[in-house]
This record gives C-alpha cells, sequence and structure tokens, in this order.
C-alpha cells in the first residue's frame, strides 16, 4: 500500500516480481542460507537470531517482502521499501528516518556467491532484516538517519557519519554474556567474515564515537578493527554523543579549511 511519504519520496514505488525469480535465484538463497545455518547459532547476537525466528525466513523460500512487512510493521512499526539498488544519501536517510528500510530485491549470480560491490537482497534482507525487531536498534537507526539528514548538505560530515554506520549496522560486534557476538549485516551475510570478525585476527576495540569518527575502512577486504558495543541500548543512547563529536569535528575541518 502506498504512502503519502512514498508518493511524494522521489523515489520509484517498486513491487516484488516474485514471479520472475528463477530457478538459480531460488539456489542462491538456499545455498547463501544454508552456508550460515551453522554459524548463526554460534557467533550471532541473541537479538539478530531472535530476529530471524520472528521474521520467519526459510532455506527453501525466497522471503516475500509482503508478507515480512506485515510482521515487521506489528514488531517495530517499521518496513521494507523497494529501491533498484544504491541509492542517494538523501534519499536512503529520508526513508530511513520514516521507519522505511532500503532493500533490492535481486539476487547474487552463482559465481558471485562470496563478494559484491553491490549489495543484493541477502545482505539486504537477510542481513539487516532480523535485527528490525529490535526496538532500541531502530531507534538508534532512525536518529541516525535524523542526523544524516541535518548534516545532509556538508559532504564532510557525511563521510563521518558513515563510518558510524559501517562500524555500528554493517560490521559492529556486541558482548553478550562475556562473549563477543555479531549483530552487523555486513558480516552475517558473509560466510567467511562470520567466521573471521570474532578471532583473535582483527582488532577489537571497545565501542567509542570519537575514535570512531576518526577510523577510516575498506569495502573490499574483511575489517580489520571492529567496534564492540555492550547493548543495543548503548547505540541507541550514544545519538546525542554522535551529534556533538559531529558538530565538533565538522567546525573544525571548516577552521581548517579556512586557514590553508
Amino acid at each position: 500500500m502506498s504512502t503519502e511519504y512514498e508518493k511524494h519520496s522521489g523515489l520509484p514505488i517498486m513491487n516484488q516480481d516474485y514471479e520472475a525469480y528463477t530457478e538459480e535465484d531460488f539456489k542462491v538463497w538456499k545455498m547463501l542460507f544454508d552456508r550460515q545455518k551453522d554459524n548463526i547459532p554460534v557467533y550471532a547476537s541473541e537479538e539478530y537470531i531472535r530476529g530471524l525466528e520472528l521474521i520467519k525466513f526459510k532455506a527453501d523460500e525466497i522471503p516475500n517482502i509482503k508478507k515480512t512487512n506485515d510482521i515487521l510493521r506489528d514488531i517495530t512499526g517499521w518496513e521494507i521499501f523497494i529501491v533498484p539498488g544504491l541509492i542517494d544519501d538523501d534519499k536512503f536517510f529520508q526513508l530511513m528516518s520514516n521507519k522505511k528500510f532500503p532493500s533490492s530485491t535481486w539476487l547474487r549470480s552463482l559465481d558471485q556467491l562470496d563478494y559484491l560491490e553491490e549489495p543484493d537482497m541477502f545482505h539486504d534482507i537477510y542481513g539487516h532484516v532480523p535485527l528490525l525487531t529490535n526496538q532500541a536498534f531502530v531507534d538508534f537507526l532512525q536518529d541516525l538517519s535524523k542526523l544524516g539528514l541535518k548534516y545532509i548538505d556538508n559532504p564532510h560530515a557525511i563521510h563521518l557519519l558513515s563510518r558510524v554506520y559501517w562500524f555500528t549496522v554493517e560490521f559492529g560486534l556486541i558482548r553478550e554474556n562475556g562473549e563477543l557476538k555479531i549483530y552487523g549485516a555486513g558480516i552475517l551475510s558473509s560466510k567467511g567474515e562470520t567466521e573471521y570478525a570474532t578471532t583473535d585476527k582483527p582488532e577489537h576495540i571497545e565501542y567509542d564515537v570519537d575514535t570512531m569518527l576518526d577510523t577510516s575502512y575498506r569495502k573490499d577486504v574483511f575489517q580489520t578493527k571492529y567496534f564492540i558495543i555492550d547493548s543495543y541500548e548503548q547505540l541507541y543512547n550514544s545519538i546525542p554523543e554522535i551529534d556533538r563529536l559531529l558538530a565538533k569535528k565538522v567546525a573544525e575541518h571548516e577552521d581548517s579549511a579556512v586557514t590553508k
């Protein structure tokens, strides 16, 4: 069902063409799902596992987004908004500030199981959607997006804010019962990085907004640094600090540009 927001968002209103999925699409979904079946109980956050159960994803069934949205709306009021692929920052933040998570509906090919430059449906849906059932996490996501809109005309601010998103929503770790667990979608949609992220090979850093804003990242390799939260409430409660430090670093950047 279209909303007034969707009609005026500047994005096309798209539907999932379920009948268009091929035999290879179902095979790819099942292969990717089954590769993580044994990893998820070992490595994933309890809240991700809980969300996966609530959303009722299955190996033999590509998720039906309408059905998934019915479940999400009842739990946290969020929903999936279908997009053709990567979208501009302003549209991205507009959607999530309105409790709409952008997702593609296409799946990678069999010869691209391990790495894609552009996220596909397995990353967007399997990686991200289960945690959209956690209220503190989606509150963080919504308020982080509102910060994105606040600074949308400042490229340096958006660059810094992308680091927060990257090291939390995409590649975040959480400490549960004294053990490191994974909640970042970029990790959980990758078998290899799931098995790597909590080992002693990368550096593990306690969640610190200032350090995070100063930490760069690469998209084409396993991460060398992961930040650890103690709870999803900690993430949400850090929003004022993110706003304060972002303003400070933007001002310093502008002052530096003036003196050069």
